[in-house]
């Protein structure tokens, strides 16, 4: 422990707050709360045993900062926008790539819909769900329509509108066509939410009568449909739980940890029933497995915005009153942490952890993998090019056919891994012809030039600048950024070779094809590749279409169909009877004489 830490540590005060964990390059890699941040801090370095992941994580700390706040849950409200800000190495991270689906009904609307979304706002409409694990929404959906006849459709209501298929076929009550008043159909919204909450078991009934009518009249295909809808309500009914009492949307948490790595799953009930388990791996670095679950919901309700149930189950006590404060102040519902020891709750509890355990087994090879891949691969990097560490690398590529719509890529890799909502695009605004050097130099300019005028969307430097490109445009782009008063460490990736040029040394660095530090630049590289070239094909087709309906007689629909049938450069080599093919003579004229200037 260097003296910096050890004087900080025995400053530390008996307040609550947020703390702060640096690396040797000052990158923040662990934020985190504390009832007391003198006894929570100084755990982690004078507590003897640590599993191997906090171990790794004290190892790289360096410095710290705290920030005291006024109450615990203050200190949770600023711990997960910190987390959300700064993406830390040791934190759990959680993405919103796979979030289920709910139904929502906005009670604000004369006829409300039903509609499906995966986005919970806090909009004042009603959510139900979500549906996964068997319970498909959209067979939700269907009960709704076959037993309730609720519109689905998103269309905004006209005059003179006529009855579709779904009125005649008995799945919709057409209030569009005013079959029904705002009042009657109010109580149907009312029944939907109602058997959507598990309060109403009437659609059973109305859909097996409206299955035996079907068959009466030998329209299967409808009988058939209803039938299926059946079977969707008879697998709801087989997960309906017993003994909840009057709670019935509860999320059960458990948790278990090898050392190394950890999984979270958490059981999810919602109307008193049993939708399935969601499976996470985790890697805070919290010292016990109370804290990992408190972290963890920290970031499942507010990071990924998802529904807060009534009731949330813990399986070992802990002083949660903050955490509930804190899940109130996002949903405004008052929901209850309890800690179950027996019943209906408990067991929704073990499902978790039998869950966790089996995904933790299945998943740890490949997160193993995945994190010698990406955290891994920076950190092999960093020793490769004499680097303290590599947390944020940043690549940029330009992108032109001839010099005309010329752009730039920022891509921007974090502990070896794509964060997308930090990528940026440029265009070219100063440079003439094709002339990647010198493009390449405005960008890096302009990117450093935001950096240093406050611009917030520039506003983290980052531990290492990879080129696409050789020695030539590496020199351009060091040239330019030291021109604006920084030095951060710059390497260019030449493709042909996969050489990586430094600033100091004129001979290439080579790497095995196999290493995963060169891997690691070739994954960033490709993604600036592809991200500068597809920035620069939307700037092209805009330029023909616009070009395109510059010419008299052609507008959006007829560009369309020339689009359809001939690439561009194709439309102006094309003859006059190969474009009346396509649209009629005059216009194929004019396209022709606009391609065909003559200059007298």
């Amino acid at each position: 422990m260097n003296d910096i830490l050890k004087e900080k540590l025995a400053g530390l005060p008996d307040s609550p707050g947020v703390y702060i964990m640096k690396d040797r390059t000052g990158a923040i890699i662990y934020v985190g709360k504390a009832v007391v941040l003198k006894n929570r801090v100084r755990q982690y370095f004078f507590h003897t045993q640590k599993q191997v992941k906090v171990q790794a994580m004290v190892d790289n700390v360096a410095d710290f900062e705290y920030i005291m706040t006024l109450s615990e849950r203050d200190a949770l409200a600023l711990e997960a926008n910190l987390i959300k800000k700064h993406k830390p190495r040791y934190n759990i991270l959680l993405k919103d790539d796979k979030a289920s689906p709910y139904i929502r009904i906005d009670l604000k609307e004369q006829y409300p819909t039903v509609e499906v979304t995966r986005k919970v706002r806090r909009d004042g409409a009603k959510y139900f769900g979500p549906y996964f694990n068997g319970i498909g929404v959209w067979d939700v959906v269907g009960i709704i329509r076959s037993a309730y006849r609720m519109r689905t459709c998103p269309k905004k209501f006209k005059k003179g509108a006529r009855e579709c298929l779904n009125y005649h076929i008995d799945l919709c009550l057409a209030p569009c066509c005013g079959h029904v008043t705002p009042e009657e159909y109010r109580e149907v919204v009312e029944r939907v939410m109602a058997f959507l909450s598990g309060r109403d078991d009437t659609p059973a009934k109305l859909i097996e009568q409206k299955m035996i009518e079907a068959a009466k009249k030998e329209e299967f295909e409808r009988a058939i449909y209803y039938r299926d809808r059946l079977d969707m309500l008879s697998r709801m009914k087989e997960r309906t739980l017993a003994d909840l009492g009057t709670v019935t949307d509860i999320d059960a948490f458990n948790y278990v940890t090898n050392g190394a790595l950890s999984a979270i799953s958490v059981t999810v009930v919602r109307a008193g029933k049993l939708m399935g388990v969601r499976n996470y791996m985790v890697t805070d670095v919290a010292l016990s497995a109370e804290e990992a679950i408190a972290s963890f919901v920290l970031q499942y309700y507010g990071a990924l915005n998802v529904e807060v149930p009534e009731e949330i189950c813990f399986p070992v006590h802990t002083d949660v009153a903050a955490l509930e404060e804190y899940l109130y102040s996002l949903s405004r519902i008052k929901t209850e942490i309890t800690f179950p020891q027996r019943g209906t709750r408990k067991k929704l509890i073990d499902m978790a952890l039998k869950n966790a355990r089996d995904y933790l087994e299945k998943n740890a090879d490949k997160e193993k993998r995945k994190h010698d891949n990406t955290v891994g691969a920076a950190a092999l990097l960093a020793e490769i090019l004499q680097l303290d560490g590599i947390r944020r690398m940043e690549c940029y590529d330009i992108s032109n056919i001839s010099g005309v719509d010329k752009v730039a890529s920022q891509v921007v890799f974090i502990n070896g891994e794509a964060s997308n909502a930090d990528y940026r695009r440029f265009k070219i605004k100063t440079v003439e012809g094709s002339n990647d050097f010198a493009s390449m130099a405005e960008v890096i300019r302009r990117r450093f030039a935001r950096l240093r005028d406050g611009d917030e969307k520039f506003d983290e430097l980052p531990d290492l600048i990879v080129i696409d490109g050789g020695k030539g445009q590496l020199s351009a782009a060091y040239t330019a950024m030291r021109g604006e008063g920084y030095d951060v460490p710059m390497v260019g990736l030449a493709k042909r070779e996969e050489e990586i040029f430094t600033v100091f040394d004129e001979r290439p660095i080579v790497l095995p094809r196999d290493n995963v530090a060169l891997k690691l630049l070739q994954r960033i590289r490709d993604e600036a590749h592809r991200f500068a070239i597809t920035y620069h094909r939307s700037l092209r087709a805009k330029r023909y279409y616009s070009e395109l309906e510059s010419i008299r007689g052609v507008g959006a629909a007829k560009r369309e169909k020339l689009l359809k049938v001939f690439k561009y450069n194709e439309i102006k080599t094309a003859t006059v009877e190969q474009l009346a093919e396509v649209v009629d003579r005059t216009t194929a004229e004019n396209v022709f004489a606009f391609y065909h200037k003559t200059i007298d």
